[in-house]
């Protein structure tokens, strides 16, 4: 292995590299660090001269990364967040003083359900701590990685591979159609579900179809979307007055049950429970701001009501009126 004097290193120009190996390009690079292309292009040079690698290279009419370029991505954006991490963590957190940020990448869905509650609860107990609560976006994942994420909360099977993760709670699935619905009775058929018409929710094209949308397609079978929506709150709503049918979590369905003209049906089809799973950057493993946070999060999960047709929501979802049955 080459020995490198750390000494005699240039710690800046990590910050340096990770902005090259991002943008791919020494102009990009210089605007996001806000230096000339001159200055980008003398801190390039002291790099490859530290690497003797070439590290960024041009193909035609782009740049793109060496092979040592591509392998050295990761850690480097892991390195400035553990950084990031060492310098802003203190020995101990007090929620109740704390003027701590977290950001999260959430669905509308687990927002109603579970964060609606424990930011109520959180405004008493930690009156500084602030939030940002951000949609699942194509690029939440790769967020979280460059460390303007505190928090990811997904499916499980959507999180990314390479840093912890945590089961917050399981949940199984329902059926919602109108109340007035001509078309369905007391029980809905596999037959009548796919004859149909669906109101179904996408929240991104990028990281493929929800999770329901995964299961219909592993078994071989197509229904008819006559509605698309990127919102989990505005899939019972949308129903109503309508013959259409919307397959949704069982918590949600029940906490809009009280609020519209809706009926609850077993889904006709073998549907197993979907698991949402708290993930954070591995840097973040022994920050205590973001260990308080943790077990929060997983108390307000056991709190939630029972995943069933009984369940019984805690307070209603905010922002919602009740629309009149037609």
């Amino acid at each position: 292995m080459r020995h490198v004097d750390l000494n005699q290193f240039d710690l800046n120009l990590l910050i340096a590299l990770d902005a090259l190996l991002t943008e791919k390009s020494v102009t990009r690079a210089g605007a996001r660090m806000h230096l000339s292309q001159s200055a980008m292009s003398g801190a390039l040079a002291r790099l490859r001269r530290a690497f003797e690698d070439d590290l960024l290279v041009p193909i035609g009419r782009r740049m793109d990364l060496t092979p040592l370029g591509r392998e050295l991505v990761q850690p480097i954006q892991d390195i400035l967040l553990q950084i990031h991490s060492t310098m802003t963590t203190r020995a101990k957190f007090d929620a109740a003083t704390s003027d701590r940020h977290f950001s999260i990448a959430v669905s509308d869905y687990v927002t109603t359900i579970l964060l609606q509650d424990l930011l109520q609860r959180l405004a008493s107990s930690a009156p500084h701590v602030t939030f940002d609560l951000q949609p699942l976006g194509p690029r939440a994942i790769e967020d979280l990685e460059r460390g303007h994420l505190d928090f990811l909360i997904v499916p499980r099977g959507y999180e990314s591979p390479l840093h912890p993760t945590a089961v917050l709670f399981d949940e199984s699935y329902t059926c919602v159609v109108w109340r007035g619905n001509t078309a369905v009775r007391s029980t809905l058929s596999l037959q009548q579900y796919l004859a149909l018409g669906h109101v179904v929710v996408c929240v991104s094209k990028v990281h493929g179809p929800n999770f329901d949308e995964q299961v219909l397609r592993r078994l071989g079978y197509t229904r008819r979307a006559e509605v698309s929506t990127s919102s989990f709150d505005l899939a019972p709503p949308l129903v109503v007055g309508t013959n259409r049918v919307a397959t949704i979590a069982m918590r949600l369905a029940c906490a809009y049950a009280r609020l519209l003209p809706l009926r609850l049906l077993p889904v006709p089809f073998d549907m197993p429970p979907m698991t949402e799973m708290l993930q954070w950057h591995h840097a973040h493993d022994l920050d205590p701001a973001h260990l308080w946070l943790r077990g929060e999060l997983r108390q307000a999960a056991a709190r939630l009501p029972t995943a069933s047709t009984d369940a019984r929501p805690r307070r209603r979802p905010g922002r919602r009126r009740p629309i009149a049955a037609a």
